[in-house]
């Protein structure tokens, strides 16, 4: 799977898991270059608490396009260390 935002493939593997329809890619699978920290988290109710990085690439910042859960709940444990992507960010395969 590729996730792919501004023509630039910005996280790529062949390990990613599917939850609520999106693909969780592994840390390792991301381009360090293209994220920053956010501040902003918000809270699902059986996945724990969400935060967020920007994707960038070049001049172009998407704002909290890219979203983990550092500490997620019993339940999705499965996520630990894994990252999903919205806000036009195209996953495929």
């Amino acid at each position: 799977m590729r996730a792919i935002w501004s023509d630039e493939v910005i996280a790529e593997s062949d390990d990613t898991v599917v939850v609520d329809g999106n693909h969780y890619f592994p840390a390792d699978a991301l381009r360090a270059e293209c994220f920053q920290d956010s501040e902003t988290h918000t809270t699902c109710g059986w996945k724990g608490v969400a935060s967020y990085k920007h994707v960038v690439v070049g001049e172009a910042v998407n704002r909290d396009a890219a979203w983990f859960y550092p500490d997620p709940k019993s339940a999705a444990q499965e996520l630990a260390g894994r990252f999903a992507f919205w806000k036009g960010v195209e996953v495929v395969e």
